[in-house]
């Protein structure tokens, strides 16, 4: 079976999309169906999942409970309602449900903000692991740098950020190989998992390698607070969170 085509990477604010099912399953007593392209985000880098229904022209549905990316195709799994399943070689017409994608796509953008905050402070961490889901959202640095005043830094970092918010960057995408990366990224990690594009997210001149869904301009994430900054033996999260 080809891959699952990531209509999202290319355009992150793709809400409906066209489709041809490849695969209809049931697994753990749901329904699962794979397509030849979607634009329902998998879970993944720290974002959750897209929800939303996947339907035929002919009134059936497949109400998308849970999105996931597994060995290079993304599964749609839920119930199907109306006059029955879906067929192979089905046209279908994804929609996904827009008020969660919007808050998922804040708060992911929200975490980025931090990392951008980090930098123009000229802090020297390592950005590592991101949990950008609405409840209890953080990201994760390496450093060997003791920090002295939290406090401060929480402020600093706050007003950074929000400063970056208030100049309404516009986002845009980049694709390019991971070795080209570091001519517009701070930083590169090493995980950038397989099987995806390799793609850049740019802020204005601020390149981060990411696979997820955003805003279209950081205005759009409103403003973030940044709520504790914690961290032992090299590691420091900052938890954040965004006003809604």
């Amino acid at each position: 079976m080809p891959p699952t085509k990531l209509l999202y990477l290319e355009d992150m604010t793709m809400l409906t999309a066209d489709a041809t099912v490849l695969d209809v399953q049931k697994e753990n007593d749901k329904d699962v169906v794979v397509l030849d392209q979607t634009c329902f985000y998998p879970q993944g880098g720290g974002q959750p999942y897209d929800q939303g229904i996947i339907e035929t022209a002919d009134d059936r549905k497949l109400h998308v409970e849970e999105v996931r990316f597994i060995d290079g195709l993304v599964k749609h799994i839920g119930t199907f309602t109306g006059d029955g399943a879906f067929k192979i070689n089905d046209r279908v017409t994804c929609h996904v449900e827009s008020e969660r994608r919007a808050l998922h796509a804040r708060f992911h953008s929200a975490g980025h903000i931090v990392d951008m905050a980090v930098t123009a402070l000229g802090l020297n961490w390592i950005p590592g692991k991101g949990f950008h889901f609405p409840a209890g959202p953080y990201v994760e640095y390496a450093t060997n740098t003791e920090v002295t005043d939290k406090e401060k830094l929480k402020s600093d970092l706050e007003q950074r950020g929000n400063e970056f918010i208030a100049e309404a960057r516009p986002t845009s995408i980049i694709f390019m190989p991971k070795d080209q990366m570091h001519t517009v990224c701070h930083n590169v990690p090493d995980y950038i998992p397989e099987g995806k594009p390799a793609r850049v997210v740019m802020y204005g001149d601020f390149g981060v390698p990411c696979g997820g869904t955003h805003v279209a301009n950081l205005r759009d994430v409103g403003a973030i607070t940044i709520r504790k900054i914690k961290g032992t033996s090299g590691i420091l999260q900052v938890a954040y969170d965004i006003v809604r």
